[in-house]
């Protein structure tokens, strides 16, 4: 680890209605590995092959990636099942403990906001996560609805703004682009 370049580490936000959350909080694991810097990186809700899980295999220990969902979304006509819940919570803990492993400088909890607007994290243990994180470790919550007490708690906090979006006219996502 390289606890000199994160001697206090902050908790980071990216929020909002538009694409490139998850992919800010990629580019900065990316970013941080050229520093020497491991991040760890846990996908609530995701269970889909993404690029990003080839990417990291790549990389060798630098960015570890573990998946806590099915293979099918979540979403307002599909909600979540007991399975969800579980895999939410066991995902929670495997973040956690990666967080205070001392293995990791970074964690990135992707896609959480959105995992808490389906009640599959709790706001507590959200705020929990941000009031035990230690020092020298920095930490990324993405997604979308991120609850008003973890933008008061975050440090920065970036929201991304659709302005225009082709899947509008129909384009679906696309291998190596969106996934």
């Amino acid at each position: 680890m390289n606890k000199e370049l994160l001697e206090k580490g902050y908790v980071q936000v990216y929020t909002g209605n538009s694409k490139g959350k998850s992919t800010s909080a990629l580019g900065l694991a990316f970013r941080a590995m050229g520093r020497g810097l491991k991040t760890y990186i846990g996908q609530f809700m995701k269970g889909q092959y993404y690029g990003e899980l080839k990417a990291a295999e790549m990389v060798g220990n630098y960015i570890t990636i573990e998946q806590y969902g099915k293979d099918t979304f979540i979403h307002v006509t599909n909600p979540p099942h007991e399975e969800d819940v579980k895999m939410a919570a066991d995902g929670l803990e495997k973040a956690k403990n990666a967080m205070f492993s001392g293995d990791y400088d970074i964690i990135i909890f992707d896609e959480i906001n959105t995992a808490h607007y389906f009640n599959l994290v709790s706001t507590g243990e959200m705020l929990d996560v941000i009031k035990e994180k230690p020092d020298g470790v920095e930490v990324i919550f993405t997604g979308r609805y991120v609850p008003g007490e973890v933008i008061e708690k975050a440090d920065l906090v970036t929201e991304m703004k659709e302005v225009k979006h082709y899947y509008e006219q129909g384009v679906q996502a696309r291998e190596g682009i969106e996934r």
